[in-house]
C-alpha cells in the first residue's frame, strides 16, 4: 500500500485479494461485461468453463450473473474491508446466492492460488515504484492542481484500487474510488489522462 498525503488530502493505492478472487470467478464463469463498472478481463487470462450443469437447478447463468454483480457491488462498497466473508468450504455468507456459492466452491482453490500469485507480483511492482520514485506522480498531480487554483486543497480521500486487468486504463467510481489496471502507472501519460481529471474534481 502507498499513501500520498498533504494538508487535508490523502490518496491511497493498494490492491484487493477478495476483488482478485471475484475477477477470477467472473472470468472462469464467462460473465463477460458483468458488474458496474464493466472491467476488462483479468490478466494472465483465465480460461472460462461451462457451468450450466452446476447451476441449472439454482437459477442458471442469468441468476449467476445477478448474484456475482451483487457481490461485486458489496466488495466495492465495503473496500478496504472485506464483505461478505469468503469462508470455504461452504461459503455460508453466500447462502442466499446459491449459484455463486456453487461456483465459488468449485473454483476457490484455483482462484486463491491465482490471487496469491498476483498479490506477490503487485508487491514486487510496489517495491520497484518505491525504488524508481514512480509513486511521486500522485503528489505531483495534486501539487500541479493546487498551483493552478492558487489555494489550499479541499479535504478529500481517494482510494485507487489496482487490479490485474489486461486493459491499461482506469474507471472512476464517484465519489472517492478509482479502479485501475496495475500496469497503468508505468505509462505516465496514460495514467495522467485518467487520474488528473479526478484530482481536478476533488482538489
Amino acid at each position: 500500500m502507498h499513501q500520498a498525503t498533504g494538508t487535508g488530502w490523502q490518496i491511497t493505492t493498494d490492491t484487493s485479494g477478495p476483488m482478485m478472487i471475484a475477477l477470477y470467478v467472473r472470468d472462469a464463469a464467462g460473465l463477460n461485461g458483468a458488474g458496474h463498472p464493466a472491467l476488462s478481463h483479468a490478466t494472465p487470462k483465465i480460461r472460462p468453463a461451462d457451468h450450466s450443469h452446476l447451476i441449472a437447478d439454482v437459477g442458471g447463468p442469468g441468476t449467476l450473473r445477478t448474484e456475482w454483480e451483487a457481490w461485486w457491488a458489496q466488495l466495492l462498497k465495503a473496500y478496504p474491508q472485506t464483505s461478505p466473508e469468503l469462508t470455504p468450504p461452504d461459503f455460508a455468507a453466500f447462502g442466499n446466492s446459491r449459484a455463486l456459492q456453487r461456483v465459488l466452491q468449485a473454483h476457490f482453490g484455483s482462484a486463491l492460488t491465482w490471487a496469491r500469485e498476483r498479490r506477490s507480483e503487485y508487491a514486487e511492482l510496489e517495491a520497484e515504484r518505491v525504488a524508481s520514485g514512480t509513486n511521486q506522480m500522485l503528489e505531483d498531480l495534486v501539487d500541479d492542481r493546487l498551483l493552478e487554483v492558487g489555494r489550499d486543497s479541499r479535504d478529500f480521500k481517494l482510494s485507487i484500487i489496482e487490479l490485474p486487468l489486461n486493459e491499461p486504463r482506469a474507471w472512476y467510481l464517484e465519489p472517492d474510488k478509482i479502479i485501475m489496471s496495475q500496469q497503468l502507472m508505468s505509462q505516465p501519460e496514460l495514467f495522467r489522462s485518467y487520474v488528473q481529471p479526478v484530482v481536478e474534481i476533488l482538489v
